[in-house]
Protein backbone atom coordinates (compact mmCIF):
# COMPACT_ATOMS: atom_id res chain seq x y z
CA UNK A 1 0.00 0.00 0.00
CA UNK A 2 1.16 3.59 -0.79
CA UNK A 3 1.11 6.15 1.69
CA UNK A 4 -0.64 9.78 1.56
CA UNK A 5 0.92 11.07 -1.60
CA UNK A 6 2.74 14.47 -1.73
CA UNK A 7 0.82 16.90 -4.12
CA UNK A 8 3.10 20.21 -6.06
CA UNK A 9 0.21 22.38 -6.50
CA UNK A 10 2.23 24.19 -9.09
CA UNK A 11 2.92 21.19 -11.40
CA UNK A 12 -0.09 19.15 -10.25
CA UNK A 13 2.17 16.34 -10.40
CA UNK A 14 1.22 13.62 -7.71
CA UNK A 15 4.75 11.55 -6.23
CA UNK A 16 4.12 8.84 -4.28
CA UNK A 17 6.23 9.23 -1.11
CA UNK A 18 7.67 5.32 -1.16
CA UNK A 19 9.04 6.17 -4.38
CA UNK A 20 11.18 9.03 -3.41
CA UNK A 21 12.14 7.66 -0.43
CA UNK A 22 13.53 4.42 -2.28
CA UNK A 23 15.61 6.44 -4.97
CA UNK A 24 16.28 9.57 -1.85
CA UNK A 25 14.33 11.90 -4.48
CA UNK A 26 12.73 15.59 -3.33
CA UNK A 27 9.67 16.46 -5.35
CA UNK A 28 12.06 19.19 -7.11
CA UNK A 29 14.71 16.15 -8.07
CA UNK A 30 11.14 14.18 -9.42
CA UNK A 31 9.35 16.59 -11.46
CA UNK A 32 12.01 16.73 -14.67
CA UNK A 33 11.90 13.21 -14.61
CA UNK A 34 8.14 12.82 -14.29
CA UNK A 35 7.54 15.47 -16.79
CA UNK A 36 8.61 13.23 -19.84
CA UNK A 37 5.41 11.27 -19.62
CA UNK A 38 3.46 13.94 -20.21
CA UNK A 39 1.14 13.36 -17.40
CA UNK A 40 1.07 16.68 -16.01
CA UNK A 41 -1.07 18.54 -19.05
CA UNK A 42 -3.12 15.86 -19.15
CA UNK A 43 -3.95 15.35 -15.17
CA UNK A 44 -3.96 19.21 -14.96
CA UNK A 45 -6.79 19.28 -18.17
CA UNK A 46 -8.79 16.65 -16.97
CA UNK A 47 -8.55 18.18 -13.19
CA UNK A 48 -9.48 21.64 -14.33
CA UNK A 49 -12.14 20.40 -16.51
CA UNK A 50 -14.26 18.45 -13.63
CA UNK A 51 -13.51 21.41 -11.39
CA UNK A 52 -15.24 23.73 -13.46
CA UNK A 53 -17.84 21.55 -14.12
CA UNK A 54 -18.55 21.07 -10.54
CA UNK A 55 -18.55 24.97 -10.38
CA UNK A 56 -21.17 24.98 -13.22
CA UNK A 57 -23.35 22.68 -11.89
CA UNK A 58 -23.38 23.89 -8.27
CA UNK A 59 -24.41 27.53 -9.53
CA UNK A 60 -26.89 25.95 -11.94
CA UNK A 61 -28.90 24.85 -8.97
CA UNK A 62 -28.28 27.79 -6.68
CA UNK A 63 -29.91 29.72 -9.53
CA UNK A 64 -32.46 27.00 -9.97
CA UNK A 65 -33.33 27.62 -6.46
CA UNK A 66 -33.71 31.25 -5.76
CA UNK A 67 -35.89 31.39 -9.01
CA UNK A 68 -38.41 28.83 -7.29
CA UNK A 69 -37.44 30.93 -3.84
CA UNK A 70 -38.23 34.41 -6.22
CA UNK A 71 -41.50 32.71 -7.85
CA UNK A 72 -42.91 31.02 -4.75
CA UNK A 73 -42.93 34.22 -3.15
CA UNK A 74 -43.74 36.56 -5.82
CA UNK A 75 -47.08 34.62 -6.41
CA UNK A 76 -47.93 34.00 -2.87
CA UNK A 77 -47.62 37.79 -2.80
CA UNK A 78 -49.63 38.60 -6.31
CA UNK A 79 -52.48 35.83 -4.94
CA UNK A 80 -52.89 37.72 -1.47
CA UNK A 81 -52.92 41.46 -3.06
CA UNK A 82 -55.46 39.96 -5.97
CA UNK A 83 -58.32 42.99 -5.67
CA UNK A 84 -60.87 39.68 -4.70
CA UNK A 85 -58.43 38.28 -1.96
CA UNK A 86 -58.34 41.97 -0.34
CA UNK A 87 -61.75 42.75 -0.32
CA UNK A 88 -62.35 38.68 1.31
CA UNK A 89 -59.80 39.12 3.68
CA UNK A 90 -61.82 41.38 6.27
CA UNK A 91 -64.82 38.90 5.95
CA UNK A 92 -62.53 35.58 6.94
CA UNK A 93 -60.41 37.09 9.85
CA UNK A 94 -63.71 38.43 10.96
CA UNK A 95 -64.83 35.03 10.67
CA UNK A 96 -62.46 33.12 12.46
CA UNK A 97 -61.68 35.66 14.94
CA UNK A 98 -65.59 35.00 15.75
CA UNK A 99 -65.70 31.28 15.73
CA UNK A 100 -62.52 31.04 18.02
CA UNK A 101 -64.45 33.56 20.58
CA UNK A 102 -67.35 31.58 20.26
CA UNK A 103 -65.46 28.22 21.46
CA UNK A 104 -64.29 29.68 24.28
CA UNK A 105 -67.34 31.44 25.40
CA UNK A 106 -69.94 29.08 24.34
CA UNK A 107 -71.05 28.13 28.44
CA UNK A 108 -71.11 31.71 29.16
CA UNK A 109 -73.82 32.26 26.53
CA UNK A 110 -75.43 29.24 27.86
CA UNK A 111 -75.84 30.12 30.67
CA UNK A 112 -76.71 33.76 29.75
CA UNK A 113 -79.84 32.31 28.02
CA UNK A 114 -80.78 30.10 30.53
CA UNK A 115 -80.75 33.06 33.08
CA UNK A 116 -82.97 35.23 30.50
CA UNK A 117 -85.97 32.25 30.29
CA UNK A 118 -85.30 31.61 34.26
CA UNK A 119 -88.77 32.83 35.94
CA UNK A 120 -90.77 34.01 32.35
CA UNK A 121 -93.30 35.83 33.74
CA UNK A 122 -93.72 35.86 36.87
CA UNK A 123 -92.16 39.01 38.39
CA UNK A 124 -91.18 37.85 42.12
CA UNK A 125 -89.71 34.80 40.87
CA UNK A 126 -86.48 33.44 41.84
CA UNK A 127 -83.14 35.36 40.65
CA UNK A 128 -81.14 32.62 40.00
CA UNK A 129 -77.46 32.98 39.67
CA UNK A 130 -74.70 31.97 37.00
CA UNK A 131 -73.08 29.43 39.65
CA UNK A 132 -76.92 28.08 39.81
CA UNK A 133 -77.49 27.53 36.49
CA UNK A 134 -74.17 25.90 35.78
CA UNK A 135 -74.91 23.29 38.81
CA UNK A 136 -78.04 23.03 37.49
CA UNK A 137 -77.02 22.42 33.45
CA UNK A 138 -74.42 19.91 34.70
CA UNK A 139 -76.68 18.40 37.70
CA UNK A 140 -79.18 17.67 34.24
CA UNK A 141 -76.64 16.15 32.42
CA UNK A 142 -72.61 16.49 31.82
CA UNK A 143 -70.35 18.95 31.31
CA UNK A 144 -70.70 18.66 27.86
CA UNK A 145 -74.46 19.87 28.30
CA UNK A 146 -72.70 23.33 28.43
CA UNK A 147 -71.86 23.88 24.88
CA UNK A 148 -75.36 22.83 23.91
CA UNK A 149 -75.84 24.41 20.06
CA UNK A 150 -72.21 25.10 20.06
CA UNK A 151 -72.36 23.97 15.71
CA UNK A 152 -74.86 26.90 15.71
CA UNK A 153 -72.71 29.68 17.49
CA UNK A 154 -70.13 28.49 15.44
CA UNK A 155 -72.10 28.88 12.42
CA UNK A 156 -73.70 32.00 13.69
CA UNK A 157 -70.30 33.49 13.89
CA UNK A 158 -69.46 31.98 10.66
CA UNK A 159 -72.00 34.22 9.29
CA UNK A 160 -72.50 37.08 11.20
CA UNK A 161 -69.35 37.78 12.46
CA UNK A 162 -67.98 37.73 8.84
CA UNK A 163 -70.34 39.94 7.88
CA UNK A 164 -70.42 42.31 10.31
CA UNK A 165 -66.74 42.82 10.90
CA UNK A 166 -65.87 42.70 6.97
CA UNK A 167 -68.81 45.11 6.33
CA UNK A 168 -67.12 47.45 9.16
CA UNK A 169 -64.13 47.02 7.43
CA UNK A 170 -65.38 48.21 4.18
CA UNK A 171 -67.18 51.18 5.20
CA UNK A 172 -64.01 52.53 7.20
CA UNK A 173 -61.61 52.05 4.23
CA UNK A 174 -63.96 53.88 2.47
CA UNK A 175 -64.19 56.80 4.61
CA UNK A 176 -60.18 56.94 5.51
CA UNK A 177 -60.40 57.51 1.62
CA UNK A 178 -62.87 60.49 1.34
CA UNK A 179 -61.48 61.46 4.67
CA UNK A 180 -58.05 62.24 2.76
CA UNK A 181 -59.51 63.23 -0.06
CA UNK A 182 -61.00 66.23 2.16
CA UNK A 183 -58.65 66.52 4.47
CA UNK A 184 -60.24 65.64 7.07
CA UNK A 185 -60.61 63.16 9.76
CA UNK A 186 -62.97 60.23 11.02
CA UNK A 187 -65.36 61.28 13.19
CA UNK A 188 -67.04 59.36 15.61
CA UNK A 189 -70.60 60.03 13.75
CA UNK A 190 -68.88 58.13 10.85
CA UNK A 191 -67.52 55.65 13.01
CA UNK A 192 -71.07 55.20 14.71
CA UNK A 193 -72.84 55.28 11.49
CA UNK A 194 -70.46 52.35 9.99
CA UNK A 195 -70.74 50.17 13.21
CA UNK A 196 -75.04 50.53 12.56
CA UNK A 197 -74.92 49.63 9.45
CA UNK A 198 -72.42 46.56 9.27
CA UNK A 199 -74.59 45.08 12.58
CA UNK A 200 -77.50 45.39 10.56
CA UNK A 201 -77.26 43.88 7.44
CA UNK A 202 -75.20 40.93 9.23
CA UNK A 203 -77.95 40.53 12.07
CA UNK A 204 -80.34 39.56 9.08
CA UNK A 205 -77.73 37.42 7.18
CA UNK A 206 -76.86 35.62 10.64
CA UNK A 207 -81.01 35.30 12.04
CA UNK A 208 -81.59 31.66 11.20
CA UNK A 209 -78.43 30.27 12.67
CA UNK A 210 -79.21 32.98 15.63
CA UNK A 211 -82.45 31.43 15.91
CA UNK A 212 -81.29 27.62 15.97
CA UNK A 213 -78.83 28.48 18.88
CA UNK A 214 -81.54 29.74 20.84
CA UNK A 215 -83.89 26.91 20.35
CA UNK A 216 -80.87 24.36 21.02
CA UNK A 217 -79.82 25.75 24.08
CA UNK A 218 -83.57 26.69 25.82
CA UNK A 219 -84.25 23.13 24.74
CA UNK A 220 -83.21 21.44 27.91
CA UNK A 221 -86.07 23.87 29.51
CA UNK A 222 -88.74 21.85 28.53
CA UNK A 223 -90.39 18.46 29.81
CA UNK A 224 -88.40 15.31 28.57
CA UNK A 225 -91.10 14.32 26.36
CA UNK A 226 -91.42 17.34 24.76
CA UNK A 227 -87.95 18.51 23.40
CA UNK A 228 -86.66 18.05 20.26
CA UNK A 229 -82.97 16.96 21.20
CA UNK A 230 -81.48 18.62 18.17
CA UNK A 231 -78.23 16.81 16.95
CA UNK A 232 -76.66 19.68 15.13
CA UNK A 233 -77.36 23.43 13.79
CA UNK A 234 -78.37 21.34 10.52
CA UNK A 235 -81.08 19.36 12.18
CA UNK A 236 -82.36 22.36 13.58
CA UNK A 237 -82.36 24.37 11.07
CA UNK A 238 -84.03 21.53 8.72
CA UNK A 239 -87.17 20.25 11.67
CA UNK A 240 -87.95 23.68 12.65
CA UNK A 241 -88.72 24.35 8.46
CA UNK A 242 -90.67 21.61 7.76
CA UNK A 243 -92.20 22.15 11.33
CA UNK A 244 -92.64 26.04 10.98
CA UNK A 245 -92.32 26.85 7.55
CA UNK A 246 -89.21 29.01 6.64
CA UNK A 247 -90.09 32.37 7.19
CA UNK A 248 -89.90 30.68 11.09
CA UNK A 249 -86.49 31.24 10.89
CA UNK A 250 -86.56 34.62 10.95
CA UNK A 251 -88.47 34.98 13.85
CA UNK A 252 -86.81 37.49 16.04
CA UNK A 253 -85.39 39.17 13.02
CA UNK A 254 -86.70 43.05 14.29
CA UNK A 255 -85.15 42.63 17.83
CA UNK A 256 -82.08 40.75 16.34
CA UNK A 257 -81.18 43.49 13.63
CA UNK A 258 -81.60 46.19 16.71
CA UNK A 259 -79.82 44.15 19.12
CA UNK A 260 -77.09 44.10 16.10
CA UNK A 261 -76.68 48.16 15.75
CA UNK A 262 -76.67 48.48 19.29
CA UNK A 263 -74.23 46.14 19.68
CA UNK A 264 -72.19 47.49 17.49
CA UNK A 265 -72.58 50.77 17.89
CA UNK A 266 -70.65 49.93 21.56
CA UNK A 267 -68.73 47.95 20.32
CA UNK A 268 -66.89 49.38 17.42
CA UNK A 269 -67.39 52.98 17.85
CA UNK A 270 -66.72 52.99 21.08
CA UNK A 271 -63.80 51.00 20.76
CA UNK A 272 -62.39 52.74 17.98
CA UNK A 273 -62.72 55.88 19.53
CA UNK A 274 -61.86 54.85 22.94
CA UNK A 275 -58.25 54.33 21.33
CA UNK A 276 -57.68 57.06 19.88
CA UNK A 277 -58.55 58.41 23.20
CA UNK A 278 -56.05 56.44 24.95
CA UNK A 279 -53.25 56.58 22.26
CA UNK A 280 -53.40 60.82 22.39
CA UNK A 281 -53.98 61.11 25.90
CA UNK A 282 -52.05 58.25 27.30
CA UNK A 283 -48.44 56.64 27.43
CA UNK A 284 -49.97 52.93 27.95
CA UNK A 285 -48.32 50.22 25.36
CA UNK A 286 -50.12 49.52 22.00
CA UNK A 287 -51.32 46.32 24.08
CA UNK A 288 -52.63 47.82 27.02
CA UNK A 289 -54.65 50.69 24.87
CA UNK A 290 -56.29 47.95 22.58
CA UNK A 291 -57.28 45.65 25.90
CA UNK A 292 -58.52 48.71 27.51
CA UNK A 293 -60.72 49.65 24.83
CA UNK A 294 -62.20 46.29 24.40
CA UNK A 295 -62.95 46.53 28.07
CA UNK A 296 -64.61 50.05 27.45
CA UNK A 297 -66.61 49.04 24.53
CA UNK A 298 -67.80 45.94 25.76
CA UNK A 299 -69.39 47.74 28.98
CA UNK A 300 -71.30 50.24 26.23
CA UNK A 301 -71.85 47.38 23.96
CA UNK A 302 -73.93 45.34 26.59
CA UNK A 303 -75.72 48.25 28.50
CA UNK A 304 -76.96 49.25 24.70
CA UNK A 305 -77.61 45.86 23.14
CA UNK A 306 -78.80 43.72 26.66
CA UNK A 307 -82.63 44.93 26.55
CA UNK A 308 -82.86 43.82 23.05
CA UNK A 309 -80.83 40.53 23.32
CA UNK A 310 -83.42 39.81 26.25
CA UNK A 311 -86.37 39.99 23.89
CA UNK A 312 -84.62 38.68 21.04
CA UNK A 313 -84.13 35.60 23.07
CA UNK A 314 -87.72 35.30 23.63
CA UNK A 315 -89.01 35.91 20.97
CA UNK A 316 -86.91 32.89 19.16
CA UNK A 317 -87.67 30.53 22.07
CA UNK A 318 -91.14 30.78 21.62
CA UNK A 319 -93.66 28.22 19.70
CA UNK A 320 -96.70 28.15 18.69
CA UNK A 321 -99.15 26.72 21.36
CA UNK A 322 -101.99 24.21 20.39
CA UNK A 323 -104.79 26.39 19.24
CA UNK A 324 -101.65 28.56 17.43
CA UNK A 325 -100.79 31.21 19.71
CA UNK A 326 -97.54 33.04 21.01
CA UNK A 327 -96.64 34.61 24.18
CA UNK A 328 -95.54 37.14 22.32
CA UNK A 329 -96.69 39.32 19.64
CA UNK A 330 -93.50 41.50 18.34
CA UNK A 331 -90.54 43.00 20.21
CA UNK A 332 -93.04 46.06 21.39
CA UNK A 333 -95.17 43.00 23.11
CA UNK A 334 -92.76 41.33 24.32
CA UNK A 335 -90.99 44.58 25.84
CA UNK A 336 -94.30 45.94 27.30
CA UNK A 337 -95.46 42.21 28.88
CA UNK A 338 -92.23 41.39 30.91
CA UNK A 339 -92.02 45.48 31.90
CA UNK A 340 -95.34 45.02 33.39
CA UNK A 341 -95.45 41.44 34.88
CA UNK A 342 -91.35 40.71 35.62
CA UNK A 343 -90.00 44.53 35.75
CA UNK A 344 -88.16 46.89 33.85
CA UNK A 345 -84.77 45.64 35.39
CA UNK A 346 -85.74 42.02 34.34
CA UNK A 347 -84.31 43.05 30.68
CA UNK A 348 -81.13 43.39 32.39
CA UNK A 349 -80.96 40.54 34.23
CA UNK A 350 -77.38 38.69 34.00
CA UNK A 351 -75.56 42.12 33.12
CA UNK A 352 -72.36 40.40 34.22
CA UNK A 353 -72.38 37.24 32.30
CA UNK A 354 -73.67 38.94 29.33
CA UNK A 355 -70.71 41.43 29.66
CA UNK A 356 -67.82 38.42 29.65
CA UNK A 357 -69.36 36.63 26.96
CA UNK A 358 -69.46 40.50 24.76
CA UNK A 359 -66.00 41.62 25.72
CA UNK A 360 -63.93 39.01 24.06
CA UNK A 361 -65.97 40.33 20.26
CA UNK A 362 -64.81 43.74 21.29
Amino acid sequence: MLEESSFDVQSYIFIPQDFLGLYNFSPAQAAPLLSSYDCTPAMSGTTSKALDAAKSSSQQAKNTLKTMSEETSNTTSSFLHHPYVRTALPFINGGLAGMTATTVIQPIDMIKVRLQLAGEGAKNSARPSPLAVTRDIIAQGKVADLYTGLSAGLLRQAVYTTARLGFFDTFMTALKVRAETNGSQIGFKERAAAGLTAGGLAAMVGNPADLALIRMQSDGLKPLAQRANYTSVIDALSRITKAEGITALWAGAYPTVVRAMALNFGQLAFFSEAKNQLKSQTQLSAQTQTMTASAIAGFFASFFSLPFDFVKTRLQKQQKAPDGSLPYKGMADCFRKVAKDEGILRFYRGFGTYYVRIAPHA
